[in-house]
């Protein structure tokens, strides 16, 4: 039938944060650093500091020219992929058993039919009440 997805065991979650703590602790000691050499330099920019920014700076332009050329996808193959990844999502859905099926449809029919009573009663009772009110 259906497919169970697995949870993540508690030893992968803790090295996943264990990672991003890493991580944002590296990038507060580069500020760091970052910060103290921009203490220490003179007021003019020197020639190693341009040539990084001018290599950054065409690093990040070639990253934007990427992701502004995608390749255009056609009607088609999009709504075919569409399609799959609707039939793989309905393979995960849990469908009702025919008894819940029938029980599910037995009560609305049920409720419909009173209300549309009760709302036909009202109906009419409010029209006579009209009816009495105008003559």
């Amino acid at each position: 039938m259906g497919r169970l997805q697995r949870k993540k065991t508690s030893g992968a979650k803790k090295k996943k944060k264990k990672t991003a703590e890493s991580a944002a602790t590296k990038k507060g000691q580069r500020a760091a650093d970052l910060s103290t050499k921009k203490t220490a330099r003179t007021a003019t920019p020197s020639k190693e500091s341009q040539a990084a920014k001018s290599a950054a700076s065409q690093k990040q332009s070639q990253m934007v020219s990427a992701a502004a050329v995608k390749p255009k996808t056609n009607f088609f193959q999009s709504a075919i992929q569409f399609l799959r990844e609707v039939k793989i999502e309905l393979k995960k859905v849990t469908w009702p058993s025919r008894k819940q099926t029938i029980g599910s449809t037995a009560v609305v029919i049920a409720l419909v039919v009173i209300i549309s009573l009760f709302l036909g009663f009202v109906d009419i009772g409010l029209s006579n009440l009209i009816r009495v009110v105008l003559q």
